[in-house]
């Protein structure tokens, strides 16, 4: 409970504001198991429950899903602790302020009202994950895969119901959200453990090679979904998280750190939720694969459903329901809360509920189309696409505008609002990248990399222009 109260403490201090604009006192700064608790716990969450059977239907084999994970979520923590961390205990400053510095006031406002609606979206999903188990009790009919639009009054009546008292709980305050997180957080990894072992048992593993079986050498993808190789799972679960490690978004949580070493304990997260939650999530869905529903789905060309509810009810019960209530709660509360945040940046005469009432509103819209929910590989895939290179511009600035020959913090120096060189840097790196995705058929998160290194490179261009223009 130590390390609960800790990440209670830290998670407090840093939405709250505090020390935002003035350097951290040495006595407020956090040892490595304030940050070990909190991400073993944010990261073992209900987006959990979804991800790892789309992993499935995306036809991946054995060694694609358990190497191809192994090696993705290392170059997560690596990010994490040599970009995110390093930069924020060199600066401690808060993403936002850290933003303003650099692109001014204006142009953080664009960023905080992107933020903010794909925050919305991922809780929405949330909420869709809660409302398969909630549904169970009134038989309510799960959506489908290719399911995009509500199926009926049922469903509508009880996303809006979830999407009400989570949003009423995350208007209350961080303190209130934190606390329910860190009692559930437990309960949830534990869910996992046994969603994932009784799933073994009923899919007959006695060996090593029963469970690398199970996957097998990977099979062709479900209707409509795409075919995974071992670079998707690999880069996919790389940058599952990008908006937060080279996006720079756990600037905000690192820079309480006494050290960038704080920076490794996000292996909990990616070793604990990332990696045993999905592959345990993966495992009930093959187990619900091999039963007569889902076979009379793939006979007639359809994709069984990913409804998380039955899912862990089928494996271990009332327990396994709760469980996914309370792992879609748990991230949708702070995702709410975080959402309106970024609101309240661009309305600051809003107070915090009622910013989070339309945060917690829009997210509850969200959750009554299935599609968010359904198709969160690729919605996770776009996100990190979308502010990962925000993050570029903060790295390379850091670490080349010596090089370069380039002011740091120009927007702060020269007194502007809205930093052009910023902004250009974006628009190109996202519009090109972007347009190759669509335009040949390339998975979105291969160009995610990329997109950032373009993006960081042509701040650095961009910024030497201008700023020499100025001075001229």
């Amino acid at each position: 409970m130590s390390q609960n109260h800790h990440e209670e403490e830290l998670i407090e201090e840093l939405v709250g504001g505090e020390y935002e604009r003035e350097p951290i006192p040495t006595s407020k700064l956090k040892s490595w198991k304030s940050f070990l608790g909190m991400y073993a716990g944010e990261h073992a969450a209900g987006t959990e429950f979804m991800i790892g059977p789309l992993f499935l239907t995306a036809g991946v084999s054995a060694f694609d899903l358990i190497v191809g994970l192994l090696i993705g979520n290392l170059l997560a923590v690596l990010s994490w602790r040599f970009l995110t961390a390093k930069i924020a205990v060199e600066n401690r400053l808060t993403l936002y302020y850290q933003f303003e510095k650099i692109c001014g006031k204006k142009l953080v406002i664009g960023y905080n009202l992107a933020n903010g609606i794909l925050f919305c979206f991922l809780a929405g999903a949330m909420i869709t994950v809660s409302a398969t188990a909630v549904g169970i009790p009134f038989d309510m009919e799960m959506p489908k895969l290719t399911d995009t639009t509500p199926n009926g009054a049922t469903w509508v009546i009880i996303v809006v119901l979830i999407g009400a008292v989570i949003s009423l709980i995350a208007s209350k305050g961080y303190d209130t959200v934190s606390k329910a997180a860190n009692w559930m957080s437990p309960i949830i990894v534990l869910a996992f453990l046994a969603c994932g072992i009784v799933a073994l048992n009923q899919l007959g593993v006695k060996s090593f090679t029963d469970f690398w079986n199970i996957w097998g050498e990977g099979s062709e993808p479900f209707p409509g979904q795409l075919k995974y190789t071992f670079w998707h799972v690999v880069i996919w679960s790389w940058f599952a998280n990008a908006a937060m490690h080279v996006g720079m978004s756990d600037l905000s949580v690192f820079r309480f750190a006494k050290t960038a070493n704080a920076g490794w304990t996000t292996a909990a997260g990616m070793y604990v939720g990332h990696y045993m939650a999905w592959i345990a999530a993966a495992l009930l869905y093959a187990v619900y694969l091999k039963s007569p529903e889902a076979q009379a789905f793939l006979s007639n060309g359809e994709a069984p459903p990913v409804a998380p509810g039955p899912l862990a009810n089928n494996a271990i019960g009332i327990f396994g329901i709760i469980a996914v209530v309370l792992a879609g709660w748990t991230t949708a509360n702070p995702t709410i809360y975080r959402a309106g945040l970024a609101f309240q940046a661009i309305m600051p005469k809003l107070s915090t509920f009622w910013v989070t009432i339309i945060a917690g509103t829009v997210a509850t819209i969200a959750g009554l189309f299935p599609a968010f929910a359904m198709k969160l590989l690729g919605f996770v895939a776009l996100y990190g696409f979308i502010l990962a290179p925000f993050g570029a511009v903060i790295v390379f600035e850091h670490f080349f505008h010596k090089q370069a020959g380039i002011v740091k913090n120009y927007a702060e120096v020269a007194n502007i609002k809205f930093n052009k060189s910023v902004f250009l840097a974006w628009a190109i790196s996202f519009g090109l990248f972007y347009f190759i995705s669509i335009q040949f058929n390339v998975f979105l998160s291969f160009v995610t990399l990329p997109a950032w290194l373009l993006c960081g490179a042509l701040f650095l261009v961009f910024s030497k222009y201008f700023q020499k223009k100025q001075a001229d």
